[in-house]
């Protein structure tokens, strides 16, 4: 059982920014692939931002050039870097560990409110 625990949401303006955090409760550096996916009530959980053992980063066209993904493997933590905030932002973001042999662990989520 991999634990995640994610911090760091809570209520910011558009064009804000806002920093997730996600500590694991194993070696990241030994995890094939892990990433943030965001869900609201009226969309399924979409993946936005992952990062493989090697480093490659990807990101889904809705936040390239917003959002970077990046991990601190001395602190066992995953973060999500989110500027220009927009109000479509809008969700609850779960942190994600992909292991070889096909276990995945989910976070319990941190909600991130863009509005006025």
């Amino acid at each position: 059982q991999v634990t995640l625990v994610e911090s760091g949401g809570g209520l910011v303006q558009p064009g804000g920014s806002l920093t997730l955090s996600c500590e694991v409760s194993a070696d990241i550096s030994s995890i094939h692939i892990m990433g943030w996916h965001r869900q609201t009530p009226e969309k399924q959980r979409e993946l936005i931002a992952g990062i493989t053992g090697g480093g490659q980063k990807r990101y889904a066209d809705s936040v390239k050039g917003r959002f970077t993904i990046s991990r601190d493997t001395a602190k066992n933590t995953l973060y999500l870097q989110m500027s220009d905030l927009k109000p479509e932002d809008t969700a609850v973001y779960y942190c994600n560990a992909f292991q070889i042999g096909g276990s995945i662990y989910w976070g319990q989520g941190t909600q991130v409110t863009v509005s006025s």
